[in-house]
């Protein structure tokens, strides 16, 4: 895992994500020697989706907030509120600093809940999708019971894992900002109300409310999750809970975007769906460009939030400016 963390100064966004990923490929390499008694056929399904790819987002937030948050604790290495200037802020500490752990079980953590919410929303009861990230949906291959099994059984994990490794000092409030997150006033109120508001027109400020709830806790909950595992002051916990929720809308307003101008192969599920439900989406509401020009309005108050922290969130930087460009 040492790999994610080695000394670079020019990472580009996917590499960036690729060096992550690897990480959390190797935590979830060892789910089943966590979990020895479950049934082979739910870790299974477990690691099936958990394996299936993805930007891995979530956990790269967590981390590299994590980071720009944290003081590393090196000889001769700067010290004070997380801010380390030498390098423009690319210092890649080592998977030895002693807060590391607590932010990779809450990386896991985040992305299980991720995966867990995206296995339920593939079911038939819910968007019914046969296609994810360029293969069959869980259920699909599975069968829709353990599919909700496997599903439930991610969330459970979620939290013994970061009871079990992350540090004491911070493990009640990493365990509450992820449940407040996931939970009726974040992620599954906001499915709530997105299944609610199927051929239902709703203004533009209650299509933010549903956005912030349904896809931008969750980000924001990446930044605050790595921000509480480094410790951070007020000041830097502030600024990166600021950039979650400018970024998160804007991720969500690309989603929306994507959804009508991509095909199925860019982005490895159905696209158009959306319409075809009638959901309200921000293309739906504003048109194309308008629906553009709002993204990057978005990305720049997300930039403006990081002006505390400096040169040390000049990677949370890079990956707000990946998810406004990216084409899938």
């Amino acid at each position: 895992m040492s790999s994610a963390v080695s000394s670079t100064s020019e990472l580009d966004a996917p590499e960036l994500l690729r060096r992550h990923g690897e990480a959390l490929a190797g935590f979830f390499a060892t789910l089943e020697k966590r979990f020895p008694k479950a049934p082979d056929r739910l870790m299974e399904s477990i690691q099936y989706s958990l394996t299936a790819g993805g930007k891995r987002l979530r956990p790269a937030l967590v981390l590299e907030c994590w980071r720009a948050c944290s003081s590393p604790k090196q000889p001769g290495a700067p010290s004070g509120n997380g801010r380390s200037r030498g390098t423009g802020g690319t210092e890649r500490w080592p998977s030895d600093h002693p807060s590391y752990p607590s932010a990779l079980a809450a990386a896991a953590a985040i992305e299980l809940i991720h995966t867990f919410s995206l296995v339920h929303d593939d079911l038939p009861a819910m968007d019914d999708d046969d296609l994810r990230r360029g293969r069959p949906t869980n259920h699909k291959v599975f069968g829709e019971a353990m599919a909700i099994l496997a599903g439930d059984a991610m969330v459970t994990m979620a939290f013994e894992i970061i009871a079990a490794d992350a540090d004491p000092s911070v493990a009640p409030a990493l365990i509450r900002e992820l449940a407040s997150a996931s939970g009726p006033e974040g992620m599954i109120g906001g499915q709530v109300l997105d299944i609610a508001s199927e051929n239902v027109s709703l203004k533009l400020q209650e299509l933010q409310q549903l956005h912030r709830m349904k896809t931008g806790a969750l980000l924001t909950a990446a930044c605050r999750l790595g921000g509480i595992a480094a410790g951070a002051d007020r000041a830097s916990l502030n600024a990166v809970t600021a950039f979650g929720q400018h970024m998160g809308l804007a991720f969500q307003i690309i989603d929306d975007l994507l959804d009508v101008t991509s095909t199925p192969e860019q982005l490895g599920k159905a696209t158009r769906k959306d319409a075809n439900k009638g959901k309200n989406t921000y293309p739906s509401l504003l048109g194309l460009e308008a629906s553009r020009k709002e993204a990057d309005a978005q990305l720049a108050l997300a930039m403006t939030s990081l002006d505390v922290l400096g040169d040390s969130a000049q990677t949370l930087r890079m990956l707000a400016r990946f998810v406004v460009q990216r084409d899938k």
